[in-house]
């Protein structure tokens, strides 16, 4: 299996590296690696599809705006991703998100992201990879 993220030093939260082929395979693998903080997503199924869409002024606020998005969705609507596919256009990021409500007992929480954070945040879609704290 390839690997969609890289675990990071850091002191008290959780910093991932992500890299792809484009900019938006990093961000489906950003989106990928705070699920799998939560929960285990090789025990979520692709039951339900969730559209996402964000906007932002630059790479970092385009990345922040859809993870927060990401979580927040995880939280409101009590619900576990397994996998995702992001579209850049402009400063628009589109993106369907596939899992299904949270069920605790197959799904295998993990640890609670309180927030993304702009600390330490890096996109460098040259490469493409990009940087993120998430903080638990």
């Amino acid at each position: 299996m390839v690997m969609r993220y890289e675990l990071l030093e850091h002191t008290a939260d959780v910093m991932v590296r992500c890299t792809g082929d484009t900019l938006a395979e990093c961000f489906e693998n950003a989106a990928y690696a705070l699920s799998d903080q939560t929960v285990d997503p090789s025990c979520v199924d692709r039951v339900v599809e969730v559209p996402i869409e964000v906007t932002g002024d630059d790479d970092e606020s385009r990345l922040y705006n859809f993870l927060s998005e990401v979580l927040f969705i995880e939280e409101a609507e009590v619900f576990a991703f397994s996998d995702f596919k992001v579209s850049i256009d402009g400063d628009k990021v589109s993106a369907i998100g596939w899992g299904e409500p949270l069920d605790l007992k197959r799904h295998h929480p993990k640890t609670e992201v309180k927030a993304i954070t702009y600390h330490m945040m890096h996109v460098d879609p040259s490469i493409p990879e990009l940087r993120v704290v998430f903080d638990i």
